[in-house]
Parts: C-alpha cells; sequence; structure tokens
C-alpha cells in the first residue's frame, strides 16, 4: 500500500506506506513502513529483526530500496522468484 496522504501532522513525509515481503504463515522477510511515523518514523523490519535508524529518501528511492531488499533476501535463500521490477 501507497499513498500520498494530507495528514502531514502523523505522516510528515506526505505518504503512507507498507511495502511487504512476507509468508503465507504470516512470517515477515522484508517490510518498509510509516505505520507510526509521528512517533517511531521510518520503519524496517526483516525474518531477522527490525533495523534502527531508517531514513525516508523519498518515495521513488524507497522502493528501489525495498526492491533491492528483496532481491538480496531471495539471493541469500537461492530462490528465484518472478521479478515485476
Amino acid at each position: 500500500m501507497l499513498r500520498p496522504i494530507d495528514d502531514t501532522e502523523t505522516y510528515p513525509s506526505g505518504w503512507k506506506y507498507t511495502l511487504h515481503l512476507g509468508t503465507l504463515d504470516d512470517l515477515t522477510l522484508v517490510r518498509y513502513d510509516n505505520s507510526h511515523e509521528d512517533t517511531k518514523g521510518h520503519e524496517h523490519h526483516t525474518a531477522a529483526g527490525d533495523l534502527d535508524g531508517v531514513g525516508f529518501p523519498g518515495i521513488e528511492e524507497l522502493l528501489v530500496e525495498f526492491w533491492a531488499s528483496a532481491d538480496e533476501y531471495w539471493d541469500a535463500v537461492g530462490g528465484n522468484p518472478p521479478r515485476q521490477h
């Protein structure tokens, strides 16, 4: 989910987003979100844990970063899913 938003008090970046790669068993493999941007900022979650100090480079750059993280995961586990980019 990715959309521009007018509520800049809750979402100072002007965007509300959740970019998620996970399993059908509810395991997060890679997720970027700003669900709590006003209090926690931008977040990057992985199966190995959460990464701190995540910045917001802009929405286009964030999408590139998300797909690079997803590719990195698939490369690490030897998978080869169809890539949309």
